[in-house]
């Protein structure tokens, strides 16, 4: 785990549940070295709620290098690479750099932020992707001559604390979830004893200590050239955007049971040494800190990714794969999602299987390769809930669902947990068909309804129509007299997933269909392919903006076409009457 020790999070949390539902090995892992969980955004609608866990970051480290090592039939070789080789468009071995000659029909490169990498702290720069690890250089000036283009960009890490040194007795205890919800589909519940985390905020002197380092800073100085990620900036780049900002939160966060590290989170930052140590004494809690290691930014290459198919594979060499932040994107989550699919089809092209691709109204997966392969990456490339039309349907609830079937027909997925899938809809169709079977009179409900709010009900309803009362929670059906004389509610009584999911679907009935009419509507254009060898620039119709995007991107169908940024909706009325024809 290279920055912070932690998986999930607003719309990351989806990402895992995705790739937990297709056979993926991070909600495990998240699951069993979780020390702090937590479902994010309960207050709002479903669509938005996302897990999030800390983790033991050496914990980590061991059970997934563990996982790797018991891998049946995989070899591992720990080297750099120096080179790859092409024929004939095609990607068929590589080099190490101890000079081992691989060969291959697929290769999957996930060089995450050490390419030409850069580390700056204040004035110093050292080459180095991560804290004690060094650069890879040469590989972007290899695939510049294979015609690539390339980018630079930036990310970021806050300093280190030593834990012993803080007094949390003038921060916010955040307390874990009771019960912590798993990430896996595969787990019931979580075992790992739960630690809490904890909430503080910079202060005016402390704003007032960075506005001084600016001078010092390379990211106002111009020494740094790489765009870092506008959703996760640095400190100085908080207090320089919103100057009318009194204070930021920062997160306290304990890196695993028994090390003596604190992550600062909220706090990263490239300015020098001397203002981060004054800075940070100005925070509660934090006056008597320790610093064991100074944050830093680090600017790396990467390969802009309108450069892919939608599998992953470069346009450019058949068999080359680019996953994670060589395509410009930040988070694990992020990388995991699409080393998954890079992997699937990878393995696909090995086999002669069909290729492996997710849509916008299937996966957040879908929605961040589509994203990235039709609007220019200026930035690091983050998930957000808002990127998705369909995020009512795309619930981290429904992962397995949506996803697990597939999964399964990859032989990524066990039969076991298909089973288990398979067990749970029969209970959520069974309790639908208990609710509207079942009825409430005015009086079973009077007094629940004075308590909660809601209005009276007059005559009796179905207990389905009942629960799509917003004041209404399943639990409150559970409780009623008539609740309790069927077996059904009781096997969804003690799962608390398949419960609220039931209640998801129950009050959102009507929003889900509508969705689901316009993923039907999205997937038409989807279906209306587009040449691989088709000559846009024959198009005279074309704006010349529309034109060069299409050339540059060079989308495989309608739909495609229609998400690239910078295309109208004449553009793409020309190039569907021309396709028609």
């Amino acid at each position: 785990m290279s920055c912070n020790p932690a998986i999930g999070g607003t719309a990351k949390g989806h990402l895992v549940r995705e790739i937990d539902a297709l056979g993926g090995e991070m909600g495990k892992l998240a699951d069993a070295t979780g020390i702090h969980f937590r479902m994010l955004n309960r207050s709002k609608g479903p669509a938005v709620w996302s897990p999030r866990c800390q983790s033991d970051r050496q914990w980590y480290s061991r059970e997934a290098k563990r996982r790797i090592g018991d891998q049946e039939g995989l070899t591992i070789i720990q080297e750099s690479l120096g080179d790859l080789f092409v024929e004939k468009g095609s990607v068929v071995g590589i080099v190490t750099s101890g000079g081992e000659r691989l060969g291959c029909k697929s290769l999957v490169l996930c060089s995450g932020t050490f390419l030409n990498a850069l580390m700056h702290t204040g004035e110093k720069v050292s080459e180095g992707g991560r804290f004690g690890e060094p650069a890879s250089s040469g590989l972007t000036e290899r695939f510049a001559r294979l015609g690539f283009s390339t980018g630079r960009l930036k990310t970021g890490t806050p300093p280190r604390l030593l834990i012993d040194s803080v007094d949390f007795g003038l921060t916010e205890e955040q307390l874990p979830d009771e019960p912590a919800r798993p990430f896996s589909h595969k787990n019931r519940r979580i075992l790992n004893p739960q630690i809490p985390m904890y909430l503080t905020y910079t202060t005016a002197e402390t704003h007032r200590i960075l506005r001084g380092g600016f001078d010092r800073s390379p990211l106002f100085t111009g020494r740094i050239k790489g765009v870092g990620p506008r959703y996760c900036p640095s400190i100085e780049d908080k207090i320089n955007r919103f100057p009318e900002r009194e204070r930021h939160q920062i997160f306290l966060e304990p890196e695993g049971y028994e090390t003596r590290v604190l992550y600062v989170n909220g706090f990263s930052t490239s300015l020098p040494e001397d203002v981060q140590r004054s800075a940070v004494a100005t925070i509660p809690g934090l006056q008597r800190a320790e610093m064991l290691r100074p944050g830093y930014a680090v600017e790396y290459d990467f390969f802009p990714p309108h450069q892919l198919e939608q599998t992953l594979e470069t346009k450019a060499i058949k068999g080359l794969f680019f996953a994670g932040q060589i395509n410009g994107t930040s988070g694990y989550e992020e990388a995991a999602g699409q080393g998954l699919i890079a992997g699937i089809n990878a393995a696909m092209r090995v086999k002669g299987g069909d290729p492996f691709v997710l849509h916008r109204g299937d996966a957040y997966i879908g929605v961040m390769i589509d994203d990235l392969i039709n609007k220019s990456t200026e930035e690091p490339y983050r998930i957000f809930t808002s990127r998705a039309e369909y995020r009512l349907k795309l619930r981290q609830d429904n992962a397995d669902s949506r996803l697990m079937r597939l999964g399964h027909r990859l032989g990524l997925v066990s039969d076991s947990e298909l089973a288990r899938l398979l067990q749970k809809e029969e209970r959520i169709a069974a309790g639908k068909a208990f609710l509207r079977e079942n009825r409430a009179a005015p009086s079973e409900v009077r007094e629940m309804m004075e308590r909660r709010g809601g209005k009276p009900i007059r005559e009796s309803e179905s207990l389905y129509q009942f629960l799509k009362r917003p004041e209404i929670e399943v639990k409150d059906i559970f409780d009623l007299p008539c609740a309790q004389l069927d077996g059904r509610v009781a096997a969804l009584r003690g799962d608390i997933d398949s419960s609220e999911r039931l209640s998801v679907e129950v009050k959102y009935e009507g929003y889900l269909r509508r969705q689901e009419i316009q993923i039907r509507q999205f997937e038409k254009n989807e279906h209306i392919r587009i040449p691989h060898d088709f000559d846009f620039a024959s198009l005279r119709s074309l704006s010349n903006e529309g034109r060069e995007k299409l050339q540059k991107v060079r989308p495989r169908s309608i739909g495609q076409a229609s998400r690239i940024s910078g295309m109208t909706v004449a553009d793409v009325s020309v190039l569907m009457v021309s396709l028609l024809r």
